[in-house]
């Protein structure tokens, strides 16, 4: 990327400019960000140190935590420090590598959703073959692709953003450098630019949701064959937290970007922005380990050893 415009740094407004309001929020924040660090790492390491967890549904439950805690840390950090200092000035290149590692990070959840789908759909349709089907090479093929082909669309993202001339309006009426608010400011024609990303954006994401549709149409035909009621109850327990987890994900990221920019209120962005950098990564640990008896057991063997 090449800076050819006159702008140097941009000023985050933040989410609010009530001096009343930005210590409370801090504090709520400080605790979510605390409980998002400590559930995904923690997470993680329960997976890492327990053998009974080296299964494939949980590599790729481990990464979901490290990606969680990655786009997470992307943005909060910022946010909290804004709401200390109010308006806060942040460097042109920052900015950009901000955008790059929350839209990488966001883009392999993205990726980790879908594999983890077609995961649940050899677990439940193909429950003989499922060992032979999801071995370590696959699981690792899966897992790797998703980093690269993410990080390769964040880098083609903050590109055809930041390729963009920014030559007056700096202030960004944002907590974060998200994508449709830096394009915002340019001062050159975007229109190609926009629909560009959007047709990118919405290949990646319609991509993955055809994936996760196809395994769970296919599981949703496998359970309605089945005639044991302990079998719809068994297949319905896998599924849930994982389908949970995809409408909260994909519910707030079409909202935010699959719509034009000129259709964008900045305060219902704002509001969704906090939902899906937030709340989401805070989320997914418990969905998953709150319905999840291995887990649990895990995590008392570990305290237990600890003691």
């Amino acid at each position: 990327m090449e800076n050819s415009s006159e702008v140097t740094e941009f000023f985050l407004l933040g989410l609010t400019d009530d001096p009343h309001l930005q210590v409370p929020l801090f504090i709520i924040f400080l605790l979510i960000y605390t409980i998002t660090v400590a559930g995904n790492l923690g997470m993680l390491l329960l997976i890492l140190l327990d053998p009974r967890l080296h299964t494939p549904m949980y590599y790729f439950l481990g990464n979901l935590s490290l990606v969680d805690f990655g786009y997470s840390s992307a943005v909060t950090p910022t946010v909290m420090a804004g709401l200390l200092m109010g308006d806060q000035v942040i460097s042109y290149n920052a900015c950009a590598a901000q955008m790059f590692f929350f839209t990488a990070f966001a883009t392999v959840e993205n990726y980790l959703l879908a594999s983890m789908a077609y995961d649940r759909y050899a677990a439940v349709c193909k429950p003989l073959h499922y060992a032979t089907t999801m071995t370590t090479k696959v699981c690792a093929s899966l897992i790797i692709g998703c980093y690269v082909c993410a990080f390769l669309s964040a880098s083609f993202y903050t590109g055809d953003t930041f390729s963009l001339s920014f030559c007056k309006f700096n202030a960004i009426h944002h907590f974060f450098c998200d994508i449709p608010v830096i394009m915002a400011l340019s001062c050159s024609d975007r229109y190609v630019n926009e629909l560009v990303l959007i047709d990118v954006a919405s290949f990646v994401i319609l991509f993955a949701l055809l994936v996760i549709l196809i395994s769970y149409t296919l599981i949703f035909i496998s359970i309605v064959k089945m005639r044991s009621a302990a079998g719809h109850r068994k297949a319905l327990s896998t599924c849930a937290s994982h389908f949970t987890a995809v409408s909260i994900f994909y519910g707030t990221t079409i909202f935010m970007y699959l719509q034009p920019s000129s259709s964008h209120s900045m305060d219902t962005d704002k509001i969704a922005s906090v939902f899906y950098t937030m709340i989401i990564p805070i989320l997914n640990p418990m969905v998953y380990s709150l319905r999840n008896k291995e887990v649990k057991s895990a995590f008392i063997k570990i305290i237990l050893e600890t003691k």
